[in-house]
């Protein structure tokens, strides 16, 4: 019998670039396709509405799709999530690191992709969760919703008519659910 070898974090931070998105999921590689142009288009969207509200407010940082949060240590876990935010009480030594984040995310942000399942999704949001994110925003495209996600027994599914609000996370902070899918 043979056993697999597990990357770390380490490790996948020393992949060389190509055309796909990387995650570390108890040691193992997931490789990604690129999503779609929808898909871009509402993380950016949601990624910008957070960056203007937290650089007014000096309340942290706010990254990209491509940004590793190393959720998890032996065997390491790397989410990417579309979007994220870091309060600027947490930032390790208040510096951003130039490798991974140590650290869960306060707000991670997950936009459904066509070829997304919802099991895959449901381990992403719990895996945040238990490492410490105090909100998961699940953004689909098709039903036009955003589920809110405290915990796994506070979960909240917005439709068009609603405002994602980011409490308790970036009190005050609100999207119109009609503008973001517009």
């Amino acid at each position: 019998m043979t056993t697999k070898a597990l990357m770390t974090a380490d490790d996948l931070l020393k992949l060389p670039r190509d055309n796909y998105k990387y995650e570390l999921v108890q040691g193992e590689l997931i490789k990604m396709s690129p999503t779609g142009a929808r898909h871009g288009q509402l993380a950016v969207r949601i990624a910008r509405a957070l960056g203007d509200y937290v650089e007014k407010r000096h309340l942290g940082v706010v990254c990209a799709a491509e940004t590793g949060f190393k959720l998890f240590t032996n065997p390491d876990t790397v989410r990417a999530p579309d979007a994220s935010f870091v309060s600027a009480r947490r930032i390790p030594g208040g510096q951003v690191p130039e490798s991974f984040w140590p650290l869960a995310p306060d707000l991670a942000v997950e936009v459904i992709s066509p070829t997304d399942r919802f099991a895959e999704i449901q381990t992403k949001v719990k895996e945040y969760l238990d490492a410490g994110t105090r909100v998961v925003w699940v953004v689909d495209p098709k039903t036009r919703t955003v589920t809110v996600y405290r915990s796994l027994e506070d979960v909240a599914v917005l439709t068009e008519k609603h405002v994602l609000k980011g409490d308790p996370v970036l009190p005050q902070f609100s999207l119109p659910l009609q503008k973001l899918f517009a």
